[in-house]
């Protein structure tokens, strides 16, 4: 009873979460030397994810389909200093109040110079933020250098997933809150950021072990002194006869 008492409190304790999550797994690509001439990868003026710099706080922009941008606002990303064929994981959060539809795309250096849809989102992208305050901070690539480094582009679509009777929200929809998270596996496995709760659920699996071993050799004794509470009890004679217990 106790027991289910306490799982009764721990219940009551459990917080409701509100948030949505959008990821996919790549691989590392292959390494490449990538122009140092003007203009480069740094005169796109893009938020950086490397190792290093593994998340970006911001607002993202977002719109409703529309002919010629079914999938929403499109956003460039630089993913720098990546390890080849290492396997990553990009994730995308943001608050489920904010009924947003995300997509996801990426691409080699060569795939978004060779491809002219590509490369007309990304230079429209690019002319948008040149203006833009953040880019002061964004840290200088590793692609800045003349070593072969291996990168890639993510493109980030955000189209609005919502309706409302509320005139202004229909016609200008409110950027949206997001965290973007470059996060390497380790050994191919799990992501990095996960082997803190992968080492925790590991201690808590050691001591439920030791505990319940405990709790059950508690639970044992206490059985064997209910039984020899209950047993009936044989008393002997003076003379050594037994008396028989009815």
């Amino acid at each position: 009873m106790q027991l289910l008492a306490f799982l009764q409190i721990l219940a009551c304790c459990v917080l409701l979460v509100l948030g949505n999550v959008e990821k996919t797994i790549f691989l590392g690509p292959e390494l490449i030397r990538v122009p140092q001439q003007h203009p480069n990868l740094q005169d796109l003026f893009l938020d950086t994810l490397s190792p290093s710099t593994s998340t970006l706080r911001l607002k993202l922009p977002a719109a409703f389909s529309k002919p010629n941008a079914e999938r929403g606002e499109a956003s460039w990303f630089l993913l720098d200093g990546l390890r080849q064929h290492q396997r990553y994981e990009v994730r995308l959060c943001w608050a489920a109040t904010q009924p947003t539809s995300f997509n996801f795309d990426l691409f080699t250096l060569n795939e978004v110079f060779n491809t002219p849809s590509i490369i007309t989102s990304l230079a429209v992208y690019s002319e948008s933020r040149q203006d833009y305050p953040s880019v002061i901070n964004t840290p200088r690539p590793a692609s800045a250098g003349a070593d072969p480094v291996s990168i890639l582009f993510l493109r980030v679509e955000a189209s609005a997933d919502y309706f409302t009777t509320n005139k202004t929200l229909m016609q200008n929809v409110p950027p949206v809150n997001v965290d973007i998270i470059l996060d390497p596996y380790v050994f191919g496995v799990f992501p990095r950021s996960l082997a803190p709760t992968a080492a925790y659920l590991v201690i808590i699996a050691v001591l439920a072990w030791y505990l319940s071993g405990y709790i059950w050799q508690r639970l044992h004794q206490i059985a064997q002194e209910s039984s020899g509470k209950d047993a009936p009890f044989n008393t002997s004679t003076a003379s050594g006869r037994k008396t028989k217990v009815i």
